[in-house]
């Protein structure tokens, strides 16, 4: 890079997409500052807590044709896997609206799948890579992910599903019976059929991971800020800065990457985006006595089940309220009774954790989500010097390695090798 073009950059967050994102910016040869106030990896992030899926098949939204019909059902059946607290109803419903009408028809989720898909068809490599480098390849398997059923039926129902999936060039292929008891002795026999994405991957320990990225980070000259960013100062029409609680950190260029806290830096960036918490639990069965060789999503349930070093992790639920409310740990709890469903062999130790809810088994994070199952990636319109790569709901790891080299693309002003228009803030003006 010539030294007119070096930039300083300021990523704001050091969740996985910021942390990314920071490496990519780096190879195109800027200096960058990370502000965090936190410690990168910490509990306190939704990168930390998630199921640790890198699955190129994560491409439909959460929003699908028919599904406002079922939304009185998220209002009173506490245990489903979607649930809207009743008081936070009035602050979710403009989001609510949008989020129904961003997936009334097929055509709009082919459309915003195929968006996705760009985000997410290389994550298992891409991960990888970093992991090499970061000189920890231990934490990234590429052992593929399994989608697990009860019965054939249950698989016929999500056939729209999976032929969008094959449409895009996703490949999989169907596991039998036989083949599923003796990759996962362990399971309960009511899972009879799987769907294999060999492509796919898992992160064994997202936190470590994120910490290891960022290690990586300031070894190749990125500086940390540790400090609450609050809003931006300019020079004329250029950006001079970013205002935190402990100073302005002065910069070319900035990048928003500050998870469910984006919005209100994006407001001030000129794009009012309707970003919420998808809040999402997982907990941790400790020491289960065997490992699983792939990452399981049951059919029933749609979470993650996955080995990670503290033991076996499952982690989803979809719980919407404000980011201030208080967790409620029987949505973990329901976790739990899918365990016993799917290992009958880890009730007891299942019921040795059940009321220990103030323990290191249990979490719950806040996943960024906009209402129609896209993040906001690009210029803000308030300023071309800073950068929106926020609102990736819960597939921000799957997502984070492309997002990462695509910001760097558009601050290097570079044409991306895709249409990245819809990823745009300005949608939602």
């Amino acid at each position: 890079m010539n030294d007119e073009k070096k930039l300083t950059v300021a990523v704001i967050g050091a969740g996985i997409v910021g942390l990314c994102t920071a490496l990519e910016l780096q190879r195109d040869g800027h200096d960058v500052v990370i502000i965090e106030p936190d410690a990168p990896g910490g509990r306190q992030a939704a990168s930390y807590g998630n199921g640790t899926w890198l699955n190129p098949g994560s491409v439909l939204p959460m929003s699908t044709p028919g599904l406002w019909k079922q939304v009185p059902g998220f209002l009173l059946d506490p245990n489903g896997p979607f649930i809207i607290r009743w008081r936070h109803l009035p602050g979710l419903m403009g989001w609510l609206i949008r989020f129904v009408l961003a997936g009334r028809t097929w055509p709009q989720i082919e459309t915003c799948a195929a968006q996705r898909y760009e985000l997410s068809r290389t994550t298992a490599q891409d991960h990888a890579a970093l992991a090499e480098e970061a000189g920890h390849p231990e934490l990234i398997r590429r052992n593929g992910l399994m989608f697990i059923y009860p019965k054939q039926a249950d698989i016929d129902a999500e056939g729209q599903a999976w032929r969008l999936r094959e449409s895009l060039g996703i490949r999989f292929r169907k596991i039998g019976s036989a083949e599923l008891r003796e990759r996962v002795p362990e399971l309960s026999g009511s899972y009879t059929l799987g769907m294999q994405i060999d492509e796919g991957g898992q992160v064994t320990d997202p936190g470590a991971y994120c910490n290891a990225l960022f290690q990586l980070a300031m070894r190749r000259g990125a500086s940390h800020k540790k400090a609450r960013a609050t809003g931006f100062s300019f020079n004329g029409n250029r950006l001079a800065a970013v205002i935190t609680d402990a100073g302005a950190v002065t910069c070319d260029r900035a990048v928003i990457a500050a998870g469910v806290h984006s919005r209100d830096l994006a407001m001030k960036a000129g794009d009012t985006v309707p970003l919420i918490s998808e809040r999402g639990y997982h907990v941790v069965i400790p020491d289960p006595g065997f490992d699983i060789p792939t990452g399981l999503m049951p059919s029933d349930g749609k979470m993650g089940v996955i080995m990670t070093p503290q033991g076996l992790r499952l982690a989803g639920q979809v719980e919407l309220a404000s980011v201030s409310a208080t967790p409620n740990w029987q949505r973990a709890k329901i976790l739990l009774n899918y365990v016993r469903r799917m290992f009958p062999g880890l009730a007891a130790k299942v019921d040795a954790i059940e009321n220990d809810v103030g323990s290191p088994h249990y979490w719950m994070g806040h996943r960024p989500s906009t209402p129609d199952g896209l993040p906001c990636i690009g210029a803000a319109s308030g300023s071309t010097d800073i950068f929106h790569a926020f609102g990736h709901g819960h597939v921000g790891m799957i997502q984070a390695p492309a997002t990462g080299k695509l910001v760097a693309t558009l601050v290097a002003g570079r044409q991306p090798a895709y249409d990245a228009t819809l990823f745009s803030a300005r949608r939602f003006a």
